[in-house]
């Protein structure tokens, strides 16, 4: 347990150096996740006034009588949490603490795989990029949407999300290797 807690922290530390030199540094997800309008402080002031509620609101066009909504026409959406920058350390700190869980948690499934994976490092990395794979296609179908990302949008951050888990995955194959006990079990 001590080597999976171990590698959890340590696959953590470097998740979150991807996203500094990432995210941080080049401003790569930013680019996606924070476009800004023309008119932004019009809309912001907009907002303001009207979106009171925590709730995440989508504004569809007019319906046409007879005709229901029309086809082609954009849906916007607007999220409001009810945080505000004041509010960004509790963010951290959830995103901190579900990170750590998930890599526990792929950590764990790595420390219980077969024999046969766990004997060399190419497989215990290959085993936790597939985890990183199902983060990703889970990641996609959470974020794409008429009210959400475009499907372009939510597959580069679901690539994104991936990279991480492979870099984590470095470090996580590494530490997590078969006990000398597994390797000396008789085959059944």
């Amino acid at each position: 347990m001590r080597r999976v807690l171990t590698a959890s922290l340590l696959g953590t530390l470097v998740m979150v150096m991807w996203l500094v030199v990432v995210d941080g540094l080049f401003g790569w997800k930013r680019g996606i996740e924070m476009n800004q309008l023309p008119e932004e402080r019009t809309v912001y002031a907009f907002l303001s006034a009207h979106v009171t509620v925590p709730a995440r609101y989508v504004l569809n066009p007019e319906v046409v009588p007879e005709r229901g909504f029309p086809g082609n026409d954009p849906i916007f959406a607007v999220h409001y949490t009810g945080l505000g920058h004041d509010d960004a350390g509790q963010e951290v700190i959830v995103s901190l603490a579900v990170l750590l869980v998930s890599l526990m948690l792929g950590a764990l499934l790595l420390t219980n795989a077969s024999n046969p994976i766990l004997e060399s490092y190419a497989s215990r990395l290959g085993f936790f990029a597939a985890i990183g794979v199902v983060a990703a296609l889970v990641g996609i179908g959470a974020r794409f949407g008429l009210a959400a990302y475009s499907l372009s949008d939510a597959s580069l951050l679901a690539m994104h999300d991936l990279a991480a888990w492979i870099l984590a995955g470095l470090v996580v194959a590494g530490l997590v290797r078969p006990t000398a006990t597994s390797r000396t079990s008789p085959a059944g």
